[in-house]
């Protein structure tokens, strides 16, 4: 990324055309977007955040027990190392903290409109328009869209639910004003977040009851504390961060990132850690119930150690019948139990298929973002759209993102827009689009190696589209990285103005 920054100067300083740019989002993606900007001495350019702060889903997310699954010395910018970490799996409100320093840091706030969510985007007159809820209106030659992986709150209609007498929220909406101890507390979800909060809900609660869909399998990895003495260490030599980080790295691709795309012995490893952690459920029937009929990996893998023991506290049951409606006092489910509850929880996720949407979009030849992704979201190796010129996207459909740092992979495309960039200053082209044969091409490659992946032996997940196809990389994430090292201009239309 140096050698490109230091193109980028050298291009304006001699008199390159220097491209007005928008960025849709202020979360980790955005922020790194905005990051490499300035590096390269790119200053016109406009993050627009929808809320108050920055964060994106470590500012919407704050329940009890949330945390990062991928280990924290990963799970930063590969430049900007946090010596601070307190855990191998942080806290969310330790994350959340980072990327207020890092934006602080690099003084991107003069650079950030907050509380303007962009509600349409519109490509004539040879840029892009954008306008805002509040009715703000802005142009640009570029837009950036940083609009994270899962950030539209999946809120399925519960009969009743309007009538519960108690309190009731998502995750995602956490109300820090009610009280938890001694309260009967139902989840309803036992994904990743309900997981997660069970152990920490379990310690203040009179009763706690997880009404689980489908059981998840879980990943041994102990959430180890790091000592003061060894924050202090990492202070003095950053060379232990840089290494943990490397450490880290190898060991997402070399484990989980081959289990999932391949049969062998990673998969088998992960299997059998897998089921030896369910193991430690003593209660047959129990264990029966917290067992998954798919193979560890199809959907994202939780990682604890906490969970199983938590789940097994007297206070504690696990509910699997269907829930037929919420009443004034509970939940009753479909065997006709009624549930009495205090709180209702909504762990019950995010439509990861959602990208930029709610907003409206249209490209060139007055093509919607409706009518381009009517069978599905899809983009050229994840970042770019035909008839959508200019345009990229961060996290975009298909990305690596099955149990890998999202950042890592936010960096990969970053890199790469940069590098698009470089090429227009140079005069390279007024507008860039993927041809729409580049896309096909792609997705039928992509198509072909999907049956050998772990997404594809039988499972629902939020990787699926409506037809059952995982949205995702489906080779390694260092492929990925390799692939995407230098654009392929062959694979573009280049258009002058």
């Amino acid at each position: 990324m140096s050698n490109i920054s230091k193109t980028i100067r050298a291009l304006k300083k001699n008199g390159g055309k220097e491209p007005r740019i928008i960025i849709m989002g202020a979360g980790m993606s955005g922020i790194l977007m905005g990051i490499n900007l300035l590096k390269a001495g790119l200053t016109n350019f406009t993050i627009y955040e929808k809320r108050h702060t920055i964060g994106g889903t470590w500012r919407e997310n704050t329940y009890p027990g949330i945390a990062c699954d991928i280990p924290s010395y990963f799970y930063t910018y590969s430049f900007e190392p946090n010596p601070n970490w307190t855990r191998r799996f942080p806290p969310g409100s330790e994350i959340q903290a980072y990327f207020e320093r890092v934006f602080e840091k690099y003084q991107l706030a003069s650079h950030t409109t907050f509380n303007e969510e962009i509600i349409n985007t519109q490509h004539k007159d040879g840029q892009w328009h954008i306008e805002t809820a509040s009715g703000k209106a802005d142009t640009a030659d570029f837009v950036v869209a940083a609009t994270g992986v899962l950030h539209k709150i999946n809120q399925p209609a519960f009969e009743g639910l309007e009538n519960f007498k108690g309190d009731t929220f998502h995750t995602a909406r956490w109300n820090h004003d009610i009280e938890l101890k001694d309260k009967k507390i139902g989840i309803i979800g036992g994904g990743s977040t309900g997981t997660q909060m069970i152990e920490p809900l379990s310690n203040v609660a009179k009763n706690l009851t997880l009404f689980q869909r489908t059981p998840q399998w879980i990943f041994p990895i102990p959430d180890k504390a790091y000592s003061s003495l060894w924050i202090k260490a990492v202070k003095r030599f950053p060379a232990l961060g840089k290494g943990l980080y490397r450490i880290y790295k190898f060991m997402q691709e070399r484990t989980v990132g081959v289990a999932t795309i391949k049969p062998g012995w990673n998969r088998s490893i992960l299997n059998k850690a897998c089921q030896w952690n369910l193991n430690h459920v003593k209660d047959p029937a129990l264990r029966a119930k917290l067992t998954p009929n798919y193979e560890p990996g199809c959907k994202r893998l939780v990682m604890s150690t906490s969970f199983y023991p938590a789940i097994q506290k007297p206070h504690c049951a696990l509910v699997t019948e269907g829930i037929d409606k919420i009443e004034p006092n509970g939940i009753r489910t479909k065997d006709g139990v009624l549930h009495e509850l205090d709180i209702i929880v909504q762990a019950t996720g995010f439509d990861g298929f959602a990208f930029m949407r709610p907003m409206t979009m249209q490209g060139s030849n007055n093509t919607t973002l409706a009518s381009a992704w009517e069978n599905g979201p899809r983009a050229f190796r994840a970042i770019t759209i035909p008839n959508f010129p200019n345009f990229f996207m961060l996290n975009g459909p298909s990305s690596p993102i099955g149990n890998y740092s999202l950042i890592a992979i936010a960096e990969t495309q970053s890199t790469y827009i940069m590098q698009c960039i470089q090429k227009y200053m140079e005069g390279g082209f007024d507008y860039i689009e993927p041809k729409q044969e580049a896309v096909d091409s792609f997705y039928e490659t992509v198509h072909k190696a999907l049956p050998g992946t772990i997404w594809t032996t039988g499972c629902q997940s939020w990787y699926l589209d409506d037809k059952g196809v995982p949205l995702l990389w489906p080779w390694s994430p260092q492929r990925y990285a390799k692939e995407m090292s230098q654009p392929n201009f062959n694979n573009y239309h280049l258009q002058k103005a």
